[in-house]
């Protein structure tokens, strides 16, 4: 391989240029993005960022510029792929043809139509977005998030600190149940109550009010009334998978690929907020949007572009983590189909807490609230198929189970 090319520039994108020169690729590095910034991390954009307690120069992720000797592309949109001869067209006319590809071009921000374009109304995904959303946080004035996901909570959590009247919105019931099970879904919605959040679950906005190009209000179905000065869109992400129509690769609610990132198509793998990466345990594609997967997956990705033999593994069981209203949410593996939740430590109602799910007595997930050690432990025996979670038998076992004990009690 003489040359490979990146197309996404933000973290997976640049964990993949990192694991191409680690694994030994000396050729030529082309890495693409559409934002003029190089690589920035972007968990802290609805929380420090918002808050003031980062600048954006905090945020960039390199160390050094020229460690990975890459040939940077930035500012640049990628527009098509032919992926027969690994051909990418820019949207400056320019073509960069590659022996190998790894697209990394991620997600947007899901929009809602109805309020496009009003001056008031924001996202938060890019850099950009939350430079424009900060001067918005104003102790007094009135927010309104759409959404209860956690890019939505977090920033209603900030808004809330910064002492605004915040009301969030959100069409289903309970929220995080699809990532946490209702029951800790209702713990974290109280959590936000608790913090002078109010939620509106199980709402449908009908109308809004605007004056001038803002948005004075909205008004949901049975007529409830929500006035706000500011409000944010948090519904969720869209793959920014457009560009690859007609490249031969399948497009099915991301780039469809194996358990180590490959695609249909030779030479080609997908890493990222973009790739639905097949799950062997769940037995379907999973999109996962979260920084570790970016992070940890990129490898996986590269490794077999420069490797055809490389022997699969399966990814780490996924993680996530959030920070609202000064509690450290920390969650593993997916809930999905759990039958039991035991709180192994701590009471879910003081926020301070470590719950397991089990799937017919099997450990398929953990959550921590302000647990951070403890929360590890488990987190790592959760990756250890082949070694049961919790003490059954055996010296290995209660070594585990002591050093649980051990950390709950300092926890």
């Amino acid at each position: 391989m003489q040359t490979l090319a990146i197309v996404g520039a933000s973290l997976a994108g640049l964990s993949a240029a990192r694991a191409a020169r680690a694994q030994g690729f000396g050729g030529r590095l082309v890495i693409i993005g559409d934002e003029p910034h190089r690589p920035y991390d972007r968990p802290p954009l609805s929380k420090d960022f918002l808050l003031g307690s980062v600048t954006a120069e905090d945020l960039f992720l390199e160390a050094d510029a020229d460690e990975l000797q890459a040939e940077w592309v930035l500012g640049t949109e990628a527009v098509s792929l032919e992926g027969s001869s690994r051909t990418i067209l820019l949207n400056n006319g320019r073509t960069v043809q590659a022996d190998g590809v790894v697209i990394a071009t991620g997600a947007r921000a899901r929009q809602l139509p109805i309020l496009a374009g009003l001056s008031n109304v924001f996202t938060l995904r890019t850099l950009a977005d939350a430079q424009s959303l900060a001067p918005e946080l104003v102790p007094g004035s009135r927010m309104a998030v759409i959404g209860a996901g956690f890019i939505g909570a977090e920033v209603a959590s900030a808004a809330a600190s910064r002492g605004m009247e915040v009301t969030m919105i959100d069409t289903k019931p309970v929220p995080f149940a699809a990532q946490l099970g209702a029951e800790m879904g209702g713990v974290v919605a109280g959590l936000h109550a608790a913090n002078g959040v109010e939620l509106i679950s199980s709402a449908v906005i009908e109308d809004f009010y605007s004056g001038e190009g803002n948005v004075t209000g909205l008004r949901l179905a049975g007529g409830r009334y929500v006035g706000a000065d500011v409000v944010v869109v948090g519904i969720g992400a869209e793959p920014n998978t457009e560009w690859l129509e007609g490249s031969g690769l399948e497009l099915r609610g991301g780039v469809l690929c194996d358990g180590m990132g490959r695609t249909g198509v030779p030479g080609i793998t997908a890493v990222g907020d973009c790739a639905a990466w097949f799950d062997h345990a769940a037995g379907t594609h999973r999109r996962v949007e979260h920084w570790t997967g970016a992070l940890e997956r990129a490898a996986l990705a590269v490794e077999v572009l420069l490797d055809s033999d490389a022997a699969p593994r399966p990814a780490k069981p996924h993680y996530f983590w959030s920070d609202q209203h000064g509690v450290k949410l920390q969650f593993a593996g997916h809930c999905a189909g759990y039958d039991r939740l035991e709180i192994e430590v701590g009471d879910a109602l003081t926020h301070s807490c470590l719950a397991v799910y089990y799937r017919e007595d099997v450990p398929v997930a953990v959550l921590g609230m302000n647990q951070p050690r403890l929360f590890t432990k488990w987190r790592r025996l959760l990756a250890a198929p082949a070694r049961p979670l919790g003490p059954p038998s055996g010296q290995a076992a209660c070594a585990d189970a002591s050093a649980l004990v051990g950390a709950a009690a300092v926890s």
